[in-house]
């Protein structure tokens, strides 16, 4: 695949009744993302220290397309339809790489 890495940082509130379930949720979509994207670099989530309901998900994909691609699979939108009554808020940031490294 060609092209610049498409970077973003997803910033999600979750409603904390429905957090268990949600982390669930976004297991089997990050599960089934990489095993089943190639254009899906990795996905990583973290939940701020003290805030569980306070997920940020680091994404990197290999361009654009795989990115669009991405949000017309079949899991995304499972995931995306799941959630959206779980989800009390959401910001996209895109972010430049400025040096990304990890062990295969």
């Amino acid at each position: 695949m060609s092209g610049k890495l498409v970077v973003r940082i997803a910033e999600l509130e979750i409603d904390p009744d429905k957090l268990e379930t949600y982390r669930v949720m976004l297991t089997e979509e990050i599960e089934a993302s990489v095993a089943l994207e190639a254009g899906v670099l990795s996905l990583n989530a973290v939940s701020i220290k003290g805030s569980p309901h306070k997920i940020r998900i680091l994404e990197v994909y290999a361009n654009q397309a795989a990115y669009e691609a991405h949000l017309q699979t079949p899991h995304f939108l499972k995931y995306k339809n799941a959630t959206a009554g779980m989800v009390t808020s959401l910001t996209l940031v895109d972010v430049e790489p400025v040096i990304m490294r990890a062990k295969p």
